[in-house]
């Protein structure tokens, strides 16, 4: 069975409902639907951009270490440093001279131009025979120096680990520079660490420690602003190093879906049911950069847009009754009365007057357009009619008048058969010529005729002309056989001949010559008329008559005729061309597009 659509049985009434249903049901649904999902989605959105942030506050504490290891690595290379084990020998004014100096240099890598937090540069430098007795020894976190020991007492914590990484630097959490003293203030610090290795004996000269880290990474931190979120700095067994929570220490604990595994460097997230947690990771150089945010803050936004999105749907319902009630009652009457007429319409039939124009709105001027069309049909059907009974006068007319060419045809013929019978051959061979002017300008009503045919009404002109007037010229013909096909627009010839016999070899007797030559070229057949006249001819004046689209210039009617008809049949690209011959005379060439009655 053919199916059938519903919808054509109901009126617009009942569609327009159903249109409100269709837009309102539907929002209700995906407001629905979109609330379950919204979550989901903007959790996933909200941890690509912690992502992106992880990414970028990562490279920036990067950046931090290793602007202090190449300080430090200046410091490594420094001659007063790396010739410090060998002042020992020197006298004592030459070791405080050298200590002055490092100081002095500590001091100025210390010192920050930028207005941000200071890194205390520390040398901490292992003497046992106390050699620089003089140099005090109470090291602060926020101070720089160089720092002499002599036993296993005053030897700092992380002394010996660091010489064991042979010159690498590392991070290092601390609770004191050197083993608690009495006074000793609060040394809480994180160190950048660093054994310092003789360049040139071998050995250890001691160990670099960068101190007031954790304080520079913090400044880092503190430009990343996470909704009710922290950030964690740890080390790769997640021991806090630093951290946006005040009091914050120890081992931080983690979801084990954020553990890195073999992966060195990389970024992983983590989305739990209280938090989402994004790892940023790098082991070679052994840290973590931690983002947690709680849920709670998202879900709280997203109750917000929860909010919003019902009130905007309310706001959608409402707005969209008021407009289906007012397409109701300002659309539908005058839409049923604009039916009533068009079914009861028919073509001819007088039309009522238009109705009141009440409004300006598009109803309005569609029921004005709807009448106005009907009224302007009728006056087609009138015009048509009127027009069809002129067509079928004109063409009576024309068909009238073409039976007098042919009559005066059949009238040349018959005296040019009497002319022959009485001997008068010379009359009879003009009258001849004329007839074939005739029946070739009749052409049995084409407009294209042959090449062929359209020589022999030349030839026959030319004949004519040198009878009446006896003109001795010469006519030179060379057209190749296989052109002779080529479709011409008739009387396309006659006329240019007629030009070269009058205003070029008139008067010249038997020196005037006429030449006809025609050639093919890619498609185009060029007919070039040349004559030997010797008067001047002004080509620019030419040019101009046949470039000029005015049908009342009084000069040269008949060759614009024949221009303007070749563009007409083949394009722009053809038609006439006039030229000076070197030898003396004229040339006008004809260029058409090849094409054969067969085509």
């Amino acid at each position: 069975m053919k199916l059938q659509n519903p919808f054509t049985k109901m009126n617009v009434k009942q569609q327009l409902i159903l249109l409100f249903l269709v837009l309102v049901i539907p929002l209700f649904i995906l407001n629905a639907y979109g609330n379950n999902k919204a979550g989901q989605i903007l959790k996933r959105h909200v941890t690509n951009a912690y992502i992106e942030l992880n990414k970028q506050n990562f490279k920036l504490i990067s950046r931090d270490i290793e602007t202090i290891n190449k300080v430090t690595s200046t410091v490594f290379q420094n001659s007063m440093i790396q010739q410090l084990g060998t002042t020992k020998d020197e006298g004592i004014l030459a070791r405080v001279k050298n200590y002055e100096k490092i100081e002095v240099m500590l001091s100025t890598y210390s010192q920050e131009t930028d207005e941000r937090e200071p890194l205390y540069y520390s040398l901490y430098v292992y003497d046992p025979d106390n050699a620089y007795f003089f140099a005090p020894y109470y090291p602060e976190s926020k101070k720089s120096g160089v720092y002499f020991f002599s036993n296993d007492k005053e030897k700092p914590e992380w002394f010996d680990e660091a010489v064991s990484r042979k010159g690498n630097g590392y991070l290092k959490l601390t609770d004191h520079l050197s083993p608690p003293v009495k006074g000793q203030k609060d040394q809480k610090t994180l160190l950048y660490v660093r054994a310092i290795n003789n360049i040139y004996q071998g050995g250890t000269i001691g160990v670099l420690a960068v101190s007031n880290v954790d304080a520079r990474i913090a400044e880092s931190l503190k430009t990343v602003s996470l909704p009710e979120g922290e950030i964690y700095f740890t080390d790769w067994q997640d021991h806090i190093l630093t951290t946006t929570e005040a009091g914050r220490e120890g081992v931080l604990e983690l979801p084990p879906e954020l553990d890195p595994g073999r992966s060195a460097i990389g970024v992983k997230d983590v989305i739990t049911k209280d938090f989402i947690y994004v790892a940023d990771y790098n082991y070679v150089l052994q840290q973590k950069l931690i983002y947690k945010v709680p849920v709670k803050a998202l879900l709280q936004q997203q109750n917000e847009i929860k909010r919003v999105i019902l009130l905007i749907s309310i706001a959608y319902f409402i707005v969209g009754l008021i407009i289906i009630l007012y397409f109701w009652r300002s659309l539908m009457t005058p839409l049923q009365k604009l039916v009533f007429f068009v079914r009861r319409y028919e073509p001819g039939n007088i039309v009522p007057q238009t109705p009141y124009r009440k409004r300006s709105d598009e109803v309005s001027v569609l029921i004005s357009t709807i009448y106005d069309m009907a009224r302007r049909l009728n006056d087609l059907i009138h015009y048509k009619y009127k027009m069809d009974l002129k067509q079928k006068e004109t063409q009576l007319s024309l068909l009238y008048q073409q039976i007098n060419p042919h009559l005066l045809y059949n009238t040349l013929e018959s005296i040019y058969w009497k002319s022959t019978m009485e001997g008068n051959t010379v009359s009879a061979d003009m009258i001849k010529d004329l007839s074939k002017l005739m029946k070739i300008s009749l052409s049995r009503g084409r407009e294209l005729i042959t090449l062929e045919e359209e020589l022999e009404h030349a030839t026959a002109y030319i004949k004519l002309q040198q009878n009446r007037y006896d003109y001795a010229f010469r006519v030179e013909m060379d057209i190749p056989e296989h052109l002779y096909s080529v479709n011409i627009p008739k009387i396309t010839l006659q006329p240019l001949i007629e030009n070269g016999i009058i205003h070029g070899i008139k008067n010249m007797g038997e020196d005037g010559e006429i030449r006809i030559i025609a050639e093919e070229s890619q498609g185009v057949l060029y007919i070039r008329i040349s004559d030997n006249g010797f008067k001047d001819v002004d080509y620019d004046v030419i040019r101009k008559v046949l470039s000029d689209d005015s049908s009342n210039s009084p000069t040269g009617y008949g060759i614009r005729n024949i221009h303007q008809r070749l563009q007409l049949h083949y394009g722009p690209e053809y038609g006439l061309a006039y030229e000076g011959r070197a030898e003396g005379g004229t040339t006008v060439t004809v260029s058409l597009l090849i094409t054969r009655q067969d085509d």
